[in-house]
């Protein structure tokens, strides 16, 4: 059984910094995804950025190319989010998520089993 302990968020003001981070437990395999998604108030939860396990590939959403960046560290078993340049836009709980298998529909939530209980990230203008 995999699980997933997401941590990292906070209150900062816009044009900040933030860093987050995602523990996992149990066994996770080279060609399965972990990333981050997003939810706002009043809005649906969406895609953020995955990164294969094994390694290579990543994907994001097209509104956070060039400020936000996915690692991965095999060494701790962690997954994490490096997120500059934040806006008010960018507030929302985030979560960290795991898919067995990553494939082109990376950006469905359908494909994602195991969740973290989320993170809150309040951007202040």
């Amino acid at each position: 059984q995999v699980q997933l302990v997401d941590s990292g968020g906070g209150l900062v003001q816009a044009g900040a910094s933030l860093r987050l981070s995602c523990t996992i437990s149990g066994r996770a395999y080279d060609n399965s995804g972990v990333g981050w998604f997003r939810q706002a108030p009043g809005k649906e939860r969406e895609f953020v950025a995955v990164i294969r396990w094994g390694g290579g590939t990543t994907y994001y959403a097209d509104f956070v190319k060039g400020r936000f960046t996915i690692s991965s560290d095999r060494t701790k078993n962690t997954v994490s989010l490096q997120m500059n340049s934040l806006k008010p836009d960018d507030t929302a709980v985030y979560y960290c998520a795991r898919t067995p298998f990553l494939t082109s529909a990376y950006y469905d939530q359908k494909n994602y089993l195991n969740w973290g209980q989320g993170t809150q990230v309040t951007v202040s203008s």
